[in-house]
């Protein structure tokens, strides 16, 4: 059951990091004027689609409660490095962003820290 609250954890932080990357690109960029941007950020805060990833943010901090409760910080922590390969894959796909070779390479070592902690258990 430890596992599913991590992997609830990482399934919940991605969604809301790919949420408001889709919503806010949806929108113009950030204006100039401090009045201007203060609308356009309450009109970013208030898009339903940029609430629940707010929201499953709050959600996945719900789970990584719960797997506390279960392993230790320095055994589950590491796992949370997979937000950041999933968002990076989803980035290319949904987005179109660009691979590089030292995204490449960082992609690997963050694969390999986890493999390695994982191992320590």
């Amino acid at each position: 059951m430890g596992y599913l609250y991590i992997f609830g954890t990482i399934f919940f932080t991605v969604y809301g990091q790919i949420m408001l990357k889709w919503r806010i690109s949806k929108y113009s960029g950030l204006p100039d004027g401090l009045q201007e941007k203060v609308f356009f950020l309450l009109k970013l805060l208030f898009d339903p689609l940029i609430l629940s990833g707010f929201l499953s943010a709050f959600v996945a901090s719900l789970f990584w409660m719960a797997a506390m409760t279960k392993f230790d910080l320095s055994y589950a922590y590491p796992f949370m490095s997979l937000s950041f390969m999933l968002v990076f894959l989803l980035s290319i796909f949904l987005f179109h962003e660009a691979v590089t070779a030292h995204k490449m390479i960082g992609l690997f070592l963050i694969i390999a820290g986890i493999i390695v902690t994982s191992q320590s258990a």
